[in-house]
Parts: structure tokens; sequence; C-alpha cells
């Protein structure tokens, strides 16, 4: 395509779009240059690393490429390719649409319609995924050590973040299922640092506007004072973090229970109390699944899978499977609806099942009796004389 002045008032339309940010995307079309497979390119904006770059989708016959260029580098590509081959090209704007079209006499033209977009498109990258707690603004955030001073995560922080979101996203979709205003009050034992009550405190009161009441158990003292004052820095009036081990906290009026990696029978402590106070919802990631292993390798009972237990690494994974089958179980017995999956995946931690129950209508006498029938049975399969859960319920 010779150069032109229309080509300039083009690009000279571009650039004045992107100043005043009612840029909407661009087309070039009817591609006749020397580039095999090559037909059209599309370009939009987006912000990566919160600076603004042009996005360029090269569509060829038999796939697409994406690549991010600066503005100015992405300004000097379109017209390079109005000179090298696309014979059309059309700027969106959100007040006019600008077409630059060279006609088979090679006369290069330029003419406006009206707008065919108002709506400007949200310049985000395609890979930045709409989370529920934002980086932004976030002043516990910044005082954990996930982001700096300006919202942005740190690269060392970038896995957490993004378990942080992924913990908000299930808890989200389980709260859901529970009557609207249900969650009151909430009880995270084994707070640790507090990266994840935290953000669920600011998920509770920010997105759903909840007036809820959070309490971080933890044994460290440490933990402990250093969450209550990011607490107090961040304005979190009712979330309040207290020294203690979850089998000695007193949990009477509670909605939702949360006990994430507590240790081996930690978890059984922390589901009998969700179910003595009567909890709508009870969320554990079990960790270290030491009891009911010993009671296997202890008994040493031959059955359909001896063959795969004799291996250290296959009785462990089948004694995790066992352990939280059977608090599975329990939790039915006691009117909960149960719910076994997958938490985060092995790159963020190695423990990532979730177990979870939602209350419901109490289950009739002759499940009840079918449920103790099934743990009772799993027991003798397994050679297992008692399990924590079940003893701490007196089943």
């Amino acid at each position: 395509m010779v150069f032109s002045e229309q080509i300039e008032q083009f690009i000279s339309a571009l650039q004045a779009s992107l100043t005043s940010e009612k840029f909407a995307k661009i087309s070039l079309g009817n591609y006749k240059g020397d580039e095999e497979g090559l037909k059209q390119i599309l370009v939009r904006k987006v912000i990566i690393k919160r600076e603004d770059k042009l996005a360029f989708t090269f569509r060829y016959k038999t796939r697409d490429l994406v690549k991010n260029f600066s503005i100015s580098e992405g300004i000097k590509l379109v017209a390079e390719h109005l000179h090298a081959g696309f014979n059309i090209g059309t700027l969106f704007t959100a007040d006019k649409d600008l077409i630059l079209e060279q006609l088979n006499s090679g006369k290069v033209v330029l003419r406006e319609i009206s707008a065919s977009t108002r709506e400007i498109p949200k310049a985000t990258h395609d890979k930045e995924k709409s989370r529920l707690i934002k980086a932004d603004s976030k002043s516990y955030l910044t005082e954990l050590k996930i982001t700096d001073g300006e919202g942005k995560v740190f690269k060392n922080a970038q896995d957490k973040f993004r378990q942080i979101n992924h913990y908000i996203e299930i808890l989200s979709s389980l709260i859901k299922e529970l009557p609207e205003g249900t969650i009151k009050n909430v009880v995270d034992m084994g707070s640790g640092k507090g990266y994840l009550t935290f953000a669920l405190y600011d998920y509770l009161h920010s997105v759903l506007k909840l007036n809820a009441e959070v309490v971080g158990v933890e044994y460290r003292q440490d933990m402990v004072n250093l969450c209550n004052e990011v607490a107090e820095k961040s304005g979190f009036r009712h979330l309040n973090f207290v020294q203690g081990t979850i089998e000695d906290y007193e949990a009477e009026h509670l909605n939702l229970l949360i006990a994430l990696h507590a240790c081996d029978t930690a978890t059984d402590d922390a589901i009998f109390k969700g179910i003595k106070a009567n909890a709508e919802l009870i969320v554990v990631a079990p960790c270290c699944h030491k009891q009911i292993r010993k009671e296997i390798e202890r008994n040493k009972v031959k059955n359909d899978v001896s063959f795969l237990t004799k291996y250290g690494i296959f009785l462990e994974r089948q004694a995790e499977m066992v352990t939280d089958g059977i608090r599975a179980l329990i939790l039915e017995y006691f009117g909960y609806k149960t719910k076994v999956f997958e938490f985060i995946s092995d790159a963020h931690t190695p423990k990532n099942v979730l177990v979870v129950g939602i209350k419901g209508k109490e289950k009739d006498t002759k499940n009840k009796e079918e449920i103790l029938q099934k743990i009772k049975e799993s027991k003798e399969y397994f050679g297992i004389g008692y399990h924590h859960l079940e003893r701490l319920l007196n089943l």
C-alpha cells in the first residue's frame, strides 16, 4: 500500500482515541501481502503489570497468535501493516468508526460511520482472573507481605495470593447453599498467620455485606499478637484472634467452622466442635492421618487391598481416604450433607482434600442405623479399633 495522507489521518485518529480513552479496537483485513496463511489482525487494549499495552491477535488459516506490544510499538506496527498488504483497516471508537480502504484502483479512501459500539471494553489481560479478593488497597495484604504499598502482589507471594482467592471462591460457593444471612459467627481453628482468615473476613464484610463476627484460634501467641495488630490497623472491628488449641476452645454459637491443615486428630476435634455447636457449615482440610494409620498397621488385617497397603506410600494414602471417609459418614449421621473434593493443587500445598458438611434435616432413624453399620464394617475391614471422632461423639 502506498503511503498516503489518509493513512496518516487514520494513525492520528488511533493515537487520539487511545489518549482520550475512547479506543475500542482495530480490525485489519483483506490481506494481500506475502505472509502465508495470514488473514486478519485484531488489536485491543490490555493492562499487563499495570502498564497499558496493545494486544495483537494474528489470525491465520489454522491458528491464532497473540502478541503484546507497548502503545507506541503497537501504533507503529498498525501503520506498518497498513503499508504491507492489509487493504482495509477499521478503527472502532466510542464516537465513530473510521474505515481506511485501498480500492482496486490503488486509491486510498478514509470514511467515517456511526459508532457501532459505545461501550469501551475493559482493558484487562486475557489471563487475568476476576478475583473475589482484590490486591489493590487492601492494607492487611500489605501488612502480611502479600502486596507492596501500592497494592502490587510480590513475585514470591503470587502462589499465596492465588491460594487465598481459590479458598474464597470455594467458600463463596458453599455459603451460597445456605439461607441468606445465615453466616453471623465464624471460627477459623488453627488460623496461623491469618492469610485466609483475613481474606474471609474481607469477603464476608466487603462483598457479601454481612456483619459477621470472625474469630481465629491459634496456639502460637506471637501469631495471635501479629494478627490482632493487623486487624486493628485494617479497621476490622469484628475480627479477633485468640490463643488456644482446637481441643480447648469453647465454640458454642457459630454458623461456620473452618479448620485447614489441622494435624491428625485435631481435625476430629474441630469437626466435633462444629457438630456440637450445630454449625450450618463445617469446612476442614485434614492433615497427617496418623491415628488411623497406626490402627491399620497394628492390626494388619488381610483384605482385598493388602497387596497395595504393604507399600508405605499406599498405606498412607489408604489411611487418608479411610480416615476422611469415616469423617464424612459421621457428618452424615448428624444430618450434614457431605462433600469431599480437592482444595488446591499440589503446587501450593501437599494436603489438598477438603471435607465439607452442610447442615440439612436430621436423618431418619433407619438412615442413621445404616450409617453406623457402614462405619462398623469399614473399621472391621481395615482393622481399625476406633476412630477418634467416633469416640469424641460417643458413637
